[in-house]
């Protein structure tokens, strides 16, 4: 049995993780063959995470224990606000997204519902909780873009390997492993709290799931 909270809240919700990360979606991405509307459209709902996941960043930067915890969520921030902006600017000129549907699109109901999960984590000003929806959020992406089938990358244009690459690499795994031992280390003594982490924690892995598959809604 997995010891710590992170290991456990996977296993727990082990059969939607890896719904999510074997996905249609990500079967199509890593093979290069998904449709362009279907990655535009993956894209651009995707982009309205920014800033909530933005928020979180820095509700995770405010409510953590010390220093060093902090800097770890600046540098984070920074390369976000960097290299994953610059990804979407560019993939969204590729594939022709037009500058209303970047900026204010029609939500997908996947969307508004995992927003409102980042916001809910944002709101409770729970280092744990925050920690929580991060760890879904980035580990969920590491566990799909380190599939067995993305060591050969079949895909070769930059909008299907660009996605990719931000989520795998020695820095983003180290990232995501220093959001799981945070957790792990953080994880509430208090039943009560520890019952709401369990609760947020699934329902970003559903939110997850649902949004993978809400690209395919035309």
């Amino acid at each position: 049995m997995p010891t710590g909270l992170t290991e456990r809240l996977i296993a727990v919700n082990a059969a939607t993780w890896t719904a999510a990360v074997d996905s249609r979606f990500v079967d199509e991405l890593l093979a290069g063959t998904v449709a362009d509307e279907v990655l535009a459209r993956y894209l651009v709902q995707d982009y309205q995470f920014c800033d909530p996941f933005t928020a979180l960043l820095g509700q995770g930067c405010a409510s953590a224990p010390a220093l060093p915890e902090r800097l770890v969520f600046a540098r984070q921030l920074g390369m976000f606000a960097d290299d994953e902006n610059t990804y979407f600017v560019d993939s969204f000129d590729a594939l022709g997204v037009s500058p209303a549907d970047r900026a204010e699109p029609l939500r997908h109901p996947a969307t508004v519902a995992f927003d409102a999960v980042m916001r809910e984590a944002l709101a409770s000003r729970s280092y744990a909780r925050v920690l929580a929806v991060l760890v879904v959020a980035e580990r969920l992406y590491l566990d799909w873009a380190t599939r067995p089938d993305a060591d050969d990358l079949a895909a070769t244009r930059p909008e299907h390997v660009g996605w990719v690459d931000l989520h795998r690499g020695p820095a983003f795994t180290a990232w995501v492993a220093w959001l799981s031992e945070q957790l792990d280390t953080h994880a509430p003594a208090d039943p009560a709290e520890l019952a709401a982490v369990e609760d947020i924690f699934s329902r970003a892995v559903a939110c997850e799931r649902a949004f993978f598959a809400a690209a395919y809604d035309a």
